[in-house]
């Protein structure tokens, strides 16, 4: 409880001191954030047009362009402007995560509100149609931050799963080569740590602009960043309706890869079992 109160003193002091270098990124301007592609997609609003400015190179994952290079440098200009105030300040920032040592949480420093909006307009649309399964229509709260990968900051990020039902991960830039994201299988919590199969493993390139978009719960990770610095937004968005029902759900074979792969081999052994007890029950004999 103390971590939280800490949090709440912690993000007020910055509120209350903190400059922004571009305030037009504090309120929600979509046509100067979004490229009209995704814009006219989203408000369209169907499943067709949310698929045809997307690819589905792996089943759960989808790619996209999404955001206009002009908000993609202001963002950038803004962590960083952030970063160096924070410095100054000889503040202790509290990073994004408890794997990322370098990069800033977005809501911390005033922009929140946007990205509440970001997610509730342009996340949860998407979400609703394609993720129904673990919560995608009913997406109710954020954490939003950028991580940075190079030189003197964070290399790789190791195999792991995100504390949300969906996210949303979008290279911001700059130049930079490597820092591939891995995919390796939608897990539930019983087997988070199960054996990965040939078919569920893909690899995505980031490109500037670009998003991905995924359930928390598809395993990934990050490879090396081999030159350059990137940087990338990342929206956890979550469903507290979701997490409330799944305390009481034992099956996810809706969306979990293991468990739909237990359920198929029960499924298989419950067919053979009703084959051979109606073999020896005189059930082959000819009429």
């Amino acid at each position: 409880m103390w971590q939280v109160q800490r949090h709440k003193e912690y993000r007020q002091k910055i509120l209350h001191l903190y400059k922004p270098l571009h305030q037009d990124l504090y309120s929600m301007h979509p046509s100067a954030f979004f490229l009209p592609t995704f814009l006219e997609a989203v408000r369209t609003n169907t499943e067709e047009s949310l698929a045809s400015i997307m690819t589905e190179p792996t089943p759960g994952v989808f790619s996209f362009a999404m955001l206009q290079p002009n908000f993609c440098d202001m963002l950038l200009e803004e962590v960083e402007n952030f970063e160096k105030w924070v410095h100054a300040m000889k503040f202790k920032i509290m990073r994004p995560n408890t794997m990322n040592k370098y990069g800033a949480v977005l809501d911390d420093f005033g922009l929140e509100a946007m990205l509440n909006q970001f997610m509730e307009g342009f996340i949860a649309p998407i979400s609703k149609v394609f993720y129904p399964e673990v919560g995608g229509g009913t997406l109710d709260s954020h954490h939003a931050f950028v991580v940075e990968y190079g030189k003197d900051r964070d290399v790789e990020l190791g195999f792991h799963v995100d504390d949300s039902e969906v996210t949303l991960n979008v290279c911001l830039g700059k130049q930079f080569s490597g820092g591939e994201l891995y995919f390796r299988g939608i897990r539930c919590e019983n087997h988070v740590n199960s054996e990965t199969q040939h078919e569920e493993m893909y690899d995505y390139c980031h490109v500037p602009g670009r998003a991905v978009l995924h359930r928390g719960r598809h395993r990934h990770g990050a490879r090396p960043t081999t030159s350059g610095l990137r940087m990338n937004l990342l929206l956890w968005c979550r469903s507290s309706v979701f997490r409330e029902m799944k305390k009481y759900q034992k099956d996810f074979s809706s969306w979990c890869g293991e468990c739909q792969r237990e359920k198929k081999e029960r499924q298989i052994q419950c067919v053979k079992a009703t084959k051979l007890a109606f073999l020896r029950g005189g059930g082959g004999g000819m009429i």
